[in-house]
């Protein structure tokens, strides 16, 4: 199956609000590890930001939490182990809390810089201290691969 697209066409001036998903899937730091796991599976995403109130204060990934179930997992022989291990720690041990954010009015060319010169593949977009939506690697292709 070929693909086509024309890069010739593709706005890199454009707000990153119109690719952003804005009904952003949170947690707390409160929340527990396995709500987390539960939301990563059901919504099938792999970034959460934490938030107070609408405050950003953290991101957590789905590979923070695979890193202390594979740890736990690689030397236990039990049938619960992210149970067991997830009662251990608490969102804000695991989660990043010195984040890069992006503003909704940065272009998409900003922010496929961002993504190009560093190891993320999503960013906060936070507008006056709030979190207003996230944006990532999987947003940025498929505004890309758009056809006319």
């Amino acid at each position: 199956m070929k693909l086509k697209f024309s890069v010739m066409n593709v706005q890199v001036a454009v707000p990153i609000s119109t690719i952003m998903t804005d009904e952003v899937i949170t947690l707390k730091a409160k929340d527990s590890l396995d709500k987390a796991e539960h939301l990563f599976k059901k919504h099938k995403i792999r970034h959460i930001p934490v938030v107070d109130k609408k405050r950003l204060v953290g991101m957590l990934s789905m590979n923070d939490l695979l890193r202390i179930s594979f740890a736990d997992g690689a030397y236990r022989e039990e049938d619960n182990i992210s149970s067991n291990i997830y009662e251990m720690f608490t969102i804000p041990q695991l989660m990043r809390n010195k984040l890069t954010t992006v503003s909704s009015t940065n272009s998409i060319k900003e922010v496929a810089e961002i993504f190009v010169e560093s190891e993320y593949h999503s960013l906060p977009v936070v507008d006056n201290d709030r979190l207003v939506g996230i944006v990532t690697t999987t947003d940025l292709i498929q505004y890309l691969l758009k056809t006319d």
